[in-house]
């Protein structure tokens, strides 16, 4: 199956929202439509980032880029309900490396 990462930098937090719900909101979105192989929280130049490795049901290239792609955005909707958010990568793995989408 095609594994996929997102990156969805955080600037911060919504008024009455735990650091903690910024994570759950992108896993629980981004699972409702694949599985989520792992999540992790790091900071890049001192600014948080979610990172969520996942995997699409193989079809074709095409179609597969296309579904990573909308479900990132779905998972970012998701995230911006509790916190403010930055720029969002979508990569794919291929050949042992990760590779924008």
């Amino acid at each position: 199956m095609p594994s996929f990462q997102t990156r969805l930098k955080i600037t911060g937090l919504k008024p009455g929202n735990p650091p903690e719900a910024v994570m759950a909101a992108a896993v629980e979105a981004l699972g409702t439509r694949h599985h989520v192989e792992s999540n992790q929280l790091e900071l890049v130049g001192g600014v948080p980032q979610l990172n969520l490795r996942f995997l699409v049901e193989p079809t074709e290239y095409t179609g597969e880029n296309n579904r990573a792609r909308e479900s990132a955005s779905m998972m970012r909707d998701a995230v911006e309900r509790v916190a403010v958010t930055g720029s969002l990568a979508v990569l794919r793995r291929s050949r042992g490396r990760w590779a924008p989408v």
